[in-house]
């Protein structure tokens, strides 16, 4: 069985998959840009063209159903968020186990049929990984994901309300939870906090200084990239 592995700064500008081997896979939602090895396919979330795609323009069917095409039948998500609670720096990692979004309509396969499958994270990956990245990497269960559209970051004001719902903040990983139930995938949502919200200790948050985050943090998330592919089997 394979495991489908997600991702999109964290891939983007990381060297760890720069030597896999990439394929193009024709789905009825559109091509989706693969790489493959070992047991694990890798793929970039905002496509891998030279201008990423932004969150509200991803491809979310596409790319979940060229993993399942692909015989996955699990699927990690690394996901770049922000942190809602001042006691949750960047750098944090977390497994996100429950999802809010409520800010747009949820991406379905089921667009002709009155059907839906029951929503959920089903995280089966995470003890696996927990167990064995520890201690150099340690993960915050238990934590709550707010998806927001994008994308723009949120307002302060946006922030003072979602902050009632849950414990980080990102643009994907409900879509992409949403859709791995109805195709019978097992999602499991892992977390890097890049940054505190917009306002949150006093902080104000733009694309230049979130990118600057992130490339702060990239030597830590390329050894967790290189790990989580250990793990998983990809042969890295």
């Amino acid at each position: 069985m394979k495991t489908g592995f997600i991702s999109g700064t964290s891939i983007l500008h990381s060297a760890v998959f720069a030597g896999w081997p990439e394929r193009v896979v024709e789905t009825p939602f559109g091509a989706v840009t693969l790489r493959e090895r070992g047991g694990l396919v890798v793929l970039n979330r905002h496509g891998a063209g030279a201008a990423p795609l932004p969150p509200h323009a991803i491809n979310h069917r596409a790319n979940l159903r060229a993993l399942a095409d692909a015989g996955c039948r699990e699927v990690l998500a690394l996901c770049s968020v922000g942190s809602l609670r001042e006691d949750l720096p960047p750098g944090s990692l977390v497994v996100c186990e429950d999802y809010v979004a409520l800010q747009q309509g949820p991406a379905t396969y089921h667009d002709t049929e009155l059907k839906g499958g029951a929503p959920g994270i089903a995280n089966t990956l995470a003890p696996r990984l927990q167990a064995a990245l520890a201690p150099e990497f340690v993960f915050l269960g238990g934590q709550i994901y707010v998806q927001m559209r994008g994308p723009r970051f949120e307002t302060k004001a946006e922030i003072r309300v979602i902050r009632e719902w849950g414990d980080v903040v990102g643009m994907t990983g409900a879509h992409e939870a949403d859709l791995c139930t109805e195709l019978g995938l097992d999602y499991t949502l892992l977390g890097v906090v890049d940054n505190h919200a917009n306002g949150l200790v006093g902080t104000a948050i733009d694309f230049e200084s979130f990118r600057e985050l992130v490339r702060t943090n990239q030597a830590r998330v390329d050894r967790l990239c290189a790990r989580l592919v250990e793990v998983l089997g990809g042969e890295a």
